[in-house]
This record gives C-alpha cells, sequence and structure tokens, in this order.
C-alpha cells in the first residue's frame, strides 16, 4: 500500500511496532516470572493505567509543541527503562517496567495523529484506513511480542530478552529524524450549536460504553490466555504463541474494520463485527486445550480489534481539543477501562478458572454490539454517515 512507502508514516508505524512489542512481551514475562492470575491482573493493570491515564497529558502537550520529541521520547524511554527493568530482579525490577509504560503513554496520541493526517494527505481522506494501518503495526508488535518473547525465555532465558531493547534503539533515532519538520496538529472547528452539543454528549457516553466493553474483552484475553495455557500443562513457546495469535488476528481485524468503516456506516461495521466476536470466545470456553484453539483465538482477535480505529476515529472528530488531547483521552480510557476490568477479571479466574471469564467475556461484546448501533456521529446523515 502507497502508505507504507511514505518515509513519515512508515517510520511512525516502525515506531509504534516496537513500543507494542515491548508491551506485549509483558504478560508472557510476568507468567515466566511465575506471578500469579490475580498477580499478572494486578501488575498488568498497574502498568496500563501509569500509560492509560497520562496519555490526555501527553496529547495536549503534543498539540503544543509538535509530535517530534514526544514520540521518538516514548520509544527510546521504554528502550531504557525496560533495560533496567531486565537489569534488576524483584520488585525494583517490576516497578522499572511500569516506568517504562510511560514511552508507551507519549507516544500513541502523538502517533495516531500523525498516521490520520498522512491518511488525510495521502489517501485522499481515509483517516479511518489510515488509523487501522496505524493501529495494526502496534498489533503486529503485540503478536510478534509474545511469541517472540516465549522463544526467547524458552531457549536463552532472562538475559535474552536484551534483544528487544537493542533494536529499539535505531528505530527511536529514526523517528528522530523524519520528524524534524515537528509541524503542528491542526485545531479541529469546534461544534456549538446547543441541539448537536447536547446530542454529542449522548455519543460520547454511549461511545466510552462500547470502548469500555470492548477493551475489557480484549484485556481479559490477552492477558490471561498464557496463564490458562500454561495451567493446561503447556509450555512457554505454546502459551507465548497463543498470546501473540490472538494479537495478530486484531491486527489484521483491524485493517478490514478500517477498510469497511471508511466506505460503510462505522456503527453497523462495529455492531456486526462484536457480535461475530462472540462465537469463537464462547466456545474456546467449553473446549479446554484443543488444536482448534489455533483457530479461535485469533478469530477472537480479528473481531474485536477491527473496532479499534473506528472508536478513535470517533474520538478525534466529537470530543474538542486538539486532535493529540482527543486521542489521548480516547486511548487512555479504553486502554484504562480494559485494564479496570483485567483486575476483577483475574481475581474471577483465580476463584473459578479462566473457562467463566471466557463465557463472561461472550457477554461483554454481546452487550456491546447492540450499543454500538447508537453511534450515529450528531449532525450527520445516515445516508452520508462515515
Amino acid at each position: 500500500m502507497s502508505l507504507f512507502l511514505d518515509s513519515i508514516f512508515s517510520s511512525i508505524a516502525l515506531s509504534h511496532f516496537m513500543v507494542d512489542t515491548f508491551n506485549a512481551s509483558r504478560p508472557v514475562l510476568l507468567t515466566y516470572l511465575g506471578l500469579s492470575e490475580s498477580q499478572i491482573a494486578l501488575f498488568s493493570t498497574i502498568y496500563i493505567w501509569t500509560s492509560a491515564l497520562t496519555q490526555p497529558f501527553f496529547g495536549w502537550i503534543s498539540d503544543r509543541v509538535g509530535p517530534r520529541w514526544l514520540a521518538t521520547g516514548g520509544v527510546l524511554w521504554m528502550t531504557v527503562f525496560y533495560s533496567a527493568a531486565l537489569t534488576v530482579p524483584g520488585n525494583a525490577g517490576l516497578a522499572y517496567l511500569i516506568i517504562a509504560a510511560l514511552g508507551s503513554s507519549a507516544f500513541h496520541p502523538t502517533g495516531v495523529v500523525q498516521a490520520t493526517l498522512r491518511g488525510r494527505d495521502l489517501l485522499k481522506g481515509r483517516e479511518t484506513t489510515a488509523a487501522s494501518l496505524f493501529f495494526m503495526a502496534g498489533q503486529l508488535g503485540h503478536f510478534i511480542g509474545p511469541i517472540m518473547t516465549g522463544l526467547i525465555l524458552a531457549s536463552y532465558k532472562l538475559p535474552g530478552m536484551f534483544i528487544i531493547p537493542i533494536v529499539s534503539i535505531p528505530v527511536g533515532f529514526s523517528l528522530l529524524y523524519q520528524l524534524r519538520a515537528n509541524h503542528p496538529h491542526p485545531i479541529p472547528a469546534q461544534v456549538t450549536h446547543p441541539t448537536r452539543t447536547q446530542a454529542g454528549i449522548v455519543f460520547i457516553l454511549v461511545l466510552a460504553l462500547v470502548a469500555a466493553l470492548q477493551s475489557w474483552a480484549q484485556a481479559n484475553m490477552v492477558n490471561l490466555i498464557p496463564k490458562y495455557i500454561k495451567d493446561l500443562g503447556q509450555g512457554a513457546t505454546i502459551y507465548g504463541s497463543m498470546a501473540g495469535l490472538f494479537m495478530g488476528g486484531s491486527a489484521l481485524g483491524n485493517v478490514f474494520g478500517g477498510y469497511f468503516g471508511d466506505r460503510y456506516s462505522k456503527r453497523f461495521i462495529a455492531a456486526g463485527v462484536l457480535f461475530l466476536s462472540a462465537i469463537p470466545i464462547y466456545i474456546a470456553s467449553l473446549i479446554g486445550w484443543s488444536w482448534w484453539l489455533y483457530l479461535l483465538i485469533p478469530l477472537a482477535g480479528a473481531f474485536t480489534g477491527a473496532v479499534h480505529s473506528i472508536m478513535v476515529i470517533f474520538a478525534q472528530r466529537i470530543i474538542p481539543g486538539g486532535m493529540a488531547l482527543a486521542s489521548g483521552l480516547a486511548l487512555g480510557f479504553i486502554f484504562s477501562a480494559g485494564a479496570l476490568g483485567l483486575l476483577y477479571s483475574g481475581h474471577l479466574a483465580e476463584l473459578y478458572g479462566f473457562p467463566l471469564v471466557l463465557t463472561m467475556t461472550t457477554g461483554l461484546v454481546l452487550l456491546a454490539s447492540p450499543l454500538a448501533l447508537f453511534l450515529k456521529e450528531p449532525g450527520i446523515p445516515i445516508s452520508s454517515e462515515g
């Protein structure tokens, strides 16, 4: 696709891949270190909240000073503190891992705005497609990260994990060069009509609820599947690959969601894929360990992941303020809501087993599906709805 031939977009996408490779290695790494379901859920919640709740702040800064230093600094920050986490044992190392999450927080709102703007310029306004390709790059990191982490830990133990930060160094400096112009983000026109403003508030509330349910479902899958597969008697290579397959499916689903979201009604696309995601999740709750999981897990990832770029583009259009601030608010809320749900899910899995959590996750996406039908943007006629 021509967008990947653009040096700025490709550098942003590669950096997103690197940032989310760091993020995706976490559940497998924590499983390898011997943490329980509740401990993994608690630590993951703290990690995700550290990243999520600070994203609006970094987005606000990016809207004012430009994207260069926050995007580049995010990649290199993760490189430094992830390395420190691998070096220092015990709780101190886990603390460094949490500090590394701030790099992800700085990068994401800035990166998605750059991707959206390149889509407007190079794809004739197809911003949802551009955002979906940006998120696909990150989700490929979530796909490769767990698989690579499992293979590295199985072969080289903990010291082998330094491969990831070593690879990220040239990626960060390449991004620093590509964003040297540091163009400021455009500020969208503000909506002042009282009827549309009221409709916009309702839209934001429904969007928040759908995004929270989708994020909770994804958090359950990607963070707890490694521990579930390990408890079923499989090794690091297998449980790492399962987490990776979920996010690999999510990456592909995101691209299809962005593609169809630019051509048809976004709300119908979102409602449809959320409904379809319930099927593989529910079947997985019934069968225990089976080779069918190699099909069901990526299908669940594809259908739940197809909604992600649609949610962010909706937020950029409707939330007042700069684009990076809107992106930071949306991404921060999505990630933090998923982490809050995960905290409960981890406790539930420890008490009653992960199959019950999968059944609950089926209910989450089935609830989100009809709610997505209400996501008609205020002031946009149905016939021209994006």
